[in-house]
């Protein structure tokens, strides 16, 4: 219980931060306060779609329902994040461009994000009986995750982008260009994000055994 109070005071705290002490980058301004919510729902997309590809692999080769929960867990999370990071990456795109969607490579990337996994979803919701649906899902869990480092960390690199790019280039080295402060709150909200996603995790699954449970009892 105590954890689940810090994890809320620490997303609340650097969020305060952000929007209130940290200082607003050039060219970004006021749409600088997206940042903190927009990037680590993004990171946790790829965290989440990675620990269903994960669960999946360990299906594959142990034949484990639990294996099978947390895959399914997992990408519902991740498309739910996935969803979060395009909507808040919309609205920044609307201060920022003048329009809510400009087919951007990154806006581009996440949308064919959205496509794979809302298939995957679907996917399951089509097919009867638990191994037959855990073993078809987790293979397309397999393949869909090998697009995903290629549409999100690739296929923007490869285009011109409209999109802020806080890594640059110094003396031949990579470097995060960012004030302390911003990086503070952004570094605190990315690990928030990420142990809430864990949190939402297990009492994804916790509620999925439990429903299995109640309907072995009816029989």
């Amino acid at each position: 219980m105590i954890w689940r109070i810090t994890l809320f005071l620490w997303i609340a705290a650097a969020m305060t931060f952000g929007l209130l002490k940290a200082p607003l980058v050039p060219v970004l301004e006021e749409t600088t306060r997206v940042l903190y919510f927009h990037i680590p729902s993004a990171w946790v997309t790829v965290v989440a779609l990675g620990w269903s590809m994960l669960h999946s692999i360990l299906y594959l080769w142990k034949r484990d329902l639990r294996n099978d929960d947390h895959a399914a867990a997992a990408a519902e999370l991740g498309l739910l994040f996935c969803i979060a990071a395009t909507v808040s990456g919309a609205l920044w795109a609307k201060a920022m461009w003048g329009a809510y969607w400009n087919w951007d490579p990154r806006e581009t990337s996440i949308f064919f994000i959205l496509l794979l996994y809302s298939a995957y979803l679907a996917l399951r919701g089509s097919i009867e009986g638990d191994e037959k649906r855990a073993r078809l899902s987790a293979i397309y869990s397999v393949v869909a995750f090998v697009a995903v480092p290629f549409l999100i960390f690739v296929v923007p690199r490869m285009y011109d982008t409209l999109h802020p790019n806080l890594i640059v280039r110094e003396g031949g080295r990579m470097k995060v260009e960012m004030d302390p402060m911003i990086r503070w709150c952004f570094l605190a909200m990315l690990a928030g994000f990420t142990v809430l996603f864990f949190w939402l995790q297990t009492l994804r699954v916790r509620v999925t055994r439990l429903e299995r449970r109640r309907q072995l009892a009816r029989g």
